[in-house]
């Protein structure tokens, strides 16, 4: 767990000054029809399902949830690109609904410069971007919105990240990413101080690799920035013991204990309540031994 006198000590959104001297915790709310464990729960039929955002959001920031990331498009393994238009069409009614009854950070999970733009216009107090600002016109836009951004590493893209990912040495590769993406950013007007970077657990990955990566992720903290890490009911989980994504909620808490650890800032999870539980827990600990 990150010792509050080494490293990132604040994450500043509008408006608001996050502290990292303890985990944060980060909600899932996908209004995609396909998203590996939750599609369709949120959005089926075209249609976004406001009853059951609100329920989700209300459990999640009731427990302590500093952000709730939304996504419009599904980054599964082998998940296929949407429209530009239908992502925005997912997202900003997602967005207006949570803005209007919940005090609390939207993390806005996409690749799309317009929706980018958007999001930061509709309120959003940051991007969270999976392809750490490849598109064309992303830096441009990222910059323009002057919200914090979430770089994440990805060996591939959705469509075929699974097909064979290689690596001489997970880490290094990754963490040489981060930094290369970083400099880009910094070139175009986006701050240190703005970045947060995820290492992508799940994305372009064996199973070896994501178990490589959480047992050195404090080199990737070493970066000197702040950690988000996903690791809710991944598929790694099932390498180890056979559970469908319904039922690796006890092994998704243990990982989150290990990334915390590790030093992870942020915990993007699906199950806020427990996650929230074991980050008491981990705090009271290292609470105690100052």
């Amino acid at each position: 767990m990150t010792d509050p006198g080494y490293g990132p000590t604040q994450l500043v959104c509008p408006g608001r000054e996050l502290s990292l001297t303890r985990p944060l915790v980060m909600g899932i709310l996908n209004v995609t029809p396909d998203s590996f464990s939750d599609g369709g729960v949120l959005f089926n039929d075209s249609n976004l399902n406001v009853d059951a955002l609100c329920r989700a959001a209300e459990t999640m920031v009731t427990a302590g949830a500093s952000f709730l990331d939304i996504g419009g498009e599904s980054t599964r393994p082998g998940a296929l690109s949407v429209s530009e238009q239908e992502e925005m069409d997912r997202v900003l009614g997602a967005i207006d609904c949570i803005k209007r009854r919940f005090d609390v950070e939207i993390s806005l999970d996409t690749s799309t410069p317009r929706v980018m733009l958007a999001g930061a216009a509709a309120g959003v107090g940051m991007i969270n971007d999976v392809r750490a600002l490849t598109r064309e016109g992303a830096v441009e836009a990222a910059a323009k919105t002057g919200l914090p951004v979430c770089l994440m590493h990805m060996q591939g893209d959705p469509l075929t990240m699974q097909k064979g990912p290689q690596y001489l040495d997970v880490v290094l590769e990754v963490t040489a990413f981060l930094e290369q993406r970083a400099a880009v950013c910094n070139a175009a007007g986006i701050s240190r101080e703005r970045l947060v970077f995820d290492p992508g657990f799940g994305f372009g990955k064996t199973p070896k690799h994501n178990f490589t990566l959480l047992k050195r992720l404090p080199e990737v903290a070493a970066l000197g920035q702040p950690i988000l890490v996903g690791l809710s009911r991944k598929s790694m989980i099932a390498s180890v013991i056979d559970r469908d994504t319904s039922q690796r909620l006890p092994a998704s808490l243990a990982l989150a204990v290990l990334a915390m650890v590790g030093g992870a800032h942020i915990l993007r999870v699906h199950d806020v309540v427990e996650t929230m539980d074991a980050v008491a827990m981990m705090s009271a600990c290292a609470e105690a031994s100052l």
